[in-house]
């Protein structure tokens, strides 16, 4: 545990209502994130109080204590005294007990549980895409050589294997076997089956039921789909397989049962949906192309207030694996953290006073880089800036 932060994550659970009110705790990029027994008990104005903390957010059935792109480090010394106080532990104990949600809170939490673990490599091979554009526009490099050619398949390799990031985060997010999932998308994406594809041959499983030929590297409903009903399916299967044999039978089970529902329901039905979302994208990118940056870019400072972006930010993930495009949401959400970070800057700039100065530097630095949480919670609030 860094020493550093030890006493930081002492008093944050301290002020959460101790360990004994923690179901759970995760992280994102700049939030901790607590499932709690009482809300009631947390002391808001204390955790608000204590220095390293921005300010405290409820929202999506989580309490969130906003701390900064140090989150990481932070939650590495907050771990250790949960797994001493058993409160980690407990929390896969006590999911029956816990408070239903609305659907829609639970719908955007599970979205944003599994895409948020993905955004670092979405956001690096998006990077080599610019840096790639750039080497071709400038003449350094051409299409036709064999840099450009390993370079994009370098950025490319995380869109085409997408599902089977997916599957695992996915399963994460479920509290399912995330190797087994992980499988099950690869099955997707095996060679035997895009050849299968390729050549538009008639494929029936048992000579009875009619598979449907479609690639699906790129492709996140399909995985979703398939994951989500995996997941109640291997917990049905650890129920009732006997221990003695559970090593080898659930396995087997998963994959013939999931990969034949696979391939013969769940893709398709996954293919239509994500069909009706190219369509989607496609009339928005013709008929409003103006429409979605300006609405993204107007209302995302709120949005990540209330974790709505977190909805949001999958369909231009979605797009952008789809289409090698994302007008939905990445060019509103860069100007809006543009002007995030470059008012911070401002801020920074003017002040006289030595603190606000530190947080609206790394608050615009981070800004400038995607991370707007210590801008909008350290300076724009505060300031009234919203």
């Amino acid at each position: 545990m860094s020493s550093k932060y030890a006493s930081l994550a002492s008093e944050i659970i301290d002020g959460v209502g101790g360990p004994e009110n923690i179901r759970s705790a995760y992280h994102c990029q700049t939030r901790l994130r607590f499932e709690l027994r009482d809300e009631s008990k947390v002391r808001i104005e204390q955790l608000n109080a204590t220095d390293g903390v921005a300010t405290t957010r409820s929202a999506g059935g989580t309490f969130q204590v906003v701390i900064g792109t140090h989150v990481k480090d932070v939650f590495d010394a907050l771990e250790p005294l949960l797994s001493a106080s058993g409160a980690a532990a407990d929390a896969g104990e006590q999911r029956s007990k816990k408070k239903r949600r609305n659907p829609l809170t639970a719908l955007i939490d599970f979205i944003a549980g599994t895409f948020q673990p993905i955004v670092p490599a979405l956001s690096g091979a998006g990077m080599i895409m610019a840096l790639l554009a750039i080497l071709t526009t400038t003449n350094v490099i051409s299409k036709e050589s064999q840099t450009y050619i390993v370079l994009a398949f370098m950025s490319n390799a995380v869109f085409y294997f997408l599902p089977v990031f997916v599957a695992i985060s996915a399963a994460d997010k479920l509290k399912t076997n995330r190797i087994l999932a992980g499988v099950v998308a690869a099955m997707m994406l095996h060679p035997t089956w895009v050849q299968m594809v390729a050549d538009k041959k008639d494929v029936r499983l048992f000579e009875i039921f009619p598979v449907t030929l479609a690639t699906y590297g790129s492709t996140v409903i399909p995985i979703i789909l398939i994951i989500f009903v995996q997941a109640y399916f291997e917990r049905w299967l650890d129920r009732v397989v006997p221990n003695a044999i559970k090593l080898v039978i659930v396995p087997m089970a998963v994959f013939l049962v999931m990969g034949i529902l696979a391939f013969t329901v769940l893709s398709p039905i996954g293919t239509v949906m994500g069909g009706w979302l190219a369509s989607f994208f496609t009339f928005l990118t013709h008929s409003a192309p103006w429409a979605p940056p300006v609405i993204v870019g107007a209302l995302l400072p709120v949005m990540v207030m209330f974790g709505v972006h977190n909805a949001i930010a999958p369909l231009g993930f979605a797009q952008l694996a789809q289409m090698r495009f994302d007008s939905i949401f990445g060019p509103g959400a860069i100007c809006s953290n543009i002007a995030m970070g470059v008012a911070s800057l401002v801020v920074a700039f003017r002040t006289k006073e030595k603190k606000v100065r530190q947080i609206a530097t790394a608050g615009g630095i981070t800004g400038l880089m995607g991370i707007t949480e210590p801008s909008l919670y350290g300076i724009a609030l505060p300031k009234k800036y919203l």
